[in-house]
């Protein structure tokens, strides 16, 4: 006789193994995980409590395998799923929800402003000629000291302070700054 029978009966195939407890369970655990897989996901709709759902039900399985064994474990690993569903389903229903009137108004940032405002100036950034971008990047971005800033790009401080003001100049035209002073004294009608 082979290590493994099987045993017919009317609507079920039964396998047996000869090895230990852990041997059996391992072949009937990846015989039945693609299957209990689907199930949990069907009910659930989610691959990740799908997961947790089939996880729980090989171990409630394993822990009564010395009664299950013999009978029919898919049909009992099954129940599990569907029962942890159900149970997940129960202790969401016992939680009462708020009402939207006594809720925090909590103010939600609008993020897609933020991405919008660095894709501008990483665009008004590329305007600039590299020897002034270096430093506008070096002093305010990273917010170095000029004397920093000088040691880093090997230039003199007065070099750094001349590079960061018409850089900086260039990035209020470029953006359209309304409060640089260029534009306040173009509208006033004085030139500098």
């Amino acid at each position: 006789m082979s290590p493994q029978t099987a045993a017919v009966t009317s609507s079920r195939v039964a396998v047996r193994t000869t090895g230990g407890k852990a041997a059996r369970f391992t072949a009937f655990a990846e015989r039945t995980t693609p299957a209990l897989s689907r199930l949990a996901f069907l009910l659930t709709g989610d691959e990740h409590r799908a997961r947790d759902l089939v996880q729980q039900a090989l171990e409630r399985t394993y822990l009564a395998w010395g009664r299950v064994a013999d009978g029919n474990p898919e049909a009992y690993a099954r129940r599990i799923v569907v029962n942890a569903r159900i149970d997940g389903w129960r202790k969401r229903r016992r939680e009462t929800p708020a009402d939207p009137a006594e809720l925090w108004d909590a103010q939600i940032s609008d993020q897609t402003s933020g991405v919008l405002h660095r894709d501008q100036l990483v665009r008004a950034l590329r305007t600039l000629p590299p020897a002034q971008r270096r430093v506008i990047v070096l002093r305010y971005l990273y917010d170095l000291s000029e004397a920093d800033t000088a040691a880093e790009l090997g230039v003199s401080a007065g070099s750094v302070k001349s590079a960061a003001s018409r850089g900086l100049a260039r990035l209020r035209t470029v953006l359209g700054d309304e409060s640089s002073p260029e534009s306040t004294t173009q509208r006033k009608g004085t030139a500098r």
